[in-house]
């Protein structure tokens, strides 16, 4: 295993401390216990945005805690779901006064931690609105799932919603832009290599030379099927064909699509299939209105993508469009 770090044990606590270097300007840190939250929080009269997972996704969900997104975040350790003590002392820091919304990705640890911390809270007289997302088509059920899980819709709600809370809107109404995102968007992934936990100092899975998973999760779990290692159009091919025919699209709709690395795959790779993704969409009649492509749900080093679709209304652009600020998502500003 080469990876840079000091003790496996400190990992999560110095990049956080490293984050607060970078952007002093954007998040404040607490490392006990762990959380972020967007510089001078709270947000008096605004609606609260808290998420949080594992480690080893940066830039989720740390690196979008700022002005039009994320109000805190919470880090658990490598690919390890947050503690209910993290997410309760930090929905408490976000909280404003007008309630807080949990956006949750549907993995078992992350659903159950994200519910204590609920309850602790509202017993201390917050509201809080908990939407689990679950937009990957891959598989039913996995390793770390009831359900399917939640991947690439994730990113999109948590700037849609973070847009709707800038704008003032109540507890429902930015519980409700969650729902509808999670509920308009269907994601799919693929893997090229494993990635390497360091507590685990060993590749959590093997893949052959000339293999790939189709289906895999950001936390290494096995996907639909491993096959033999075929072009990038073709790859994308597979991927966008159970997006599509599982989902709430028709020709004729406006989406938004969003090729996202692994970790370990470059840009101009991505870039490649983004081509082909842009001509599944012309050659079925959807409207591509909005892009976006890069390393946002990592799995940390893994190569490999996931490509998410969401089918877009003049409401969902608007909020999408709207200015956003973060260590990892700015623009508008």
């Amino acid at each position: 295993m080469k990876k840079l770090i000091n003790r496996v044990d400190d990992i999560v606590a110095e990049a956080l401390q490293g984050m607060a270097a970078a952007h002093p300007d954007l998040v404040e840190i607490n490392l006990e216990p762990r959380y972020l939250v967007r510089r001078g929080a709270p947000a008096a009269g605004k609606v609260a945005l808290v998420s949080g997972g594992g480690s080893g996704h940066e830039p989720m969900h740390g690196g979008f805690v700022g002005m039009g997104m994320l109000s805190g975040a919470c880090p658990g350790e490598v690919f390890t779901s947050p503690t209910p003590d993290q997410i309760y002392e930090c929905t408490k820091r976000a909280h404003g006064g007008a309630g807080v919304v949990h956006i949750v990705k549907n993995y078992t640890g992350d659903v159950m931690n994200f519910e204590m911390a609920a309850e602790l809270a509202q017993a201390e007289g917050i509201e809080v609105r908990s939407v689990v997302i679950n937009d990957d088509v891959a598989v039913q059920d996995s390793l770390y799932t009831a359900g399917r899980r939640g991947v690439g819709a994730t990113v999109l709600a948590e700037k849609i919603a973070g847009a709707c809370a800038e704008d003032g809107g109540s507890l429902s109404e930015v519980a409700d832009v969650v729902k509808e995102v999670n509920e308009s968007a269907r994601s799919m992934g693929m893997a090229l290599t494993s990635c390497t936990v360091p507590s685990a100092g060993k590749p959590t899975f093997e893949l052959g030379e000339d293999e790939m998973e189709i289906g895999i999760g950001i936390h290494g779990e096995p996907g639909r099927e491993r096959t033999k290692l075929v072009p990038a159009d073709r790859i994308v091919d597979r991927l966008m064909e159970p997006v599509l025919s599982d989902g709430p699209f028709k020709s004729g709709d406006r989406v938004l699509a969003f090729v996202d690395g692994m970790g370990g795959t470059p840009l101009l790779e991505l870039y490649v299939c983004m081509r082909q993704v842009a001509a599944v969409l012309e050659d079925g009649g959807y409207r591509r209105e909005r892009t976006l492509i890069g390393n946002y749900i990592t799995s940390l080093e893994m190569a490999g993508l996931s490509i998410t679709l969401l089918r877009l209304n003049d409401e969902l652009v608007r909020l999408w469009d709207a200015p956003v600020h973060t260590p990892a998502l700015r623009w508008g500003v």
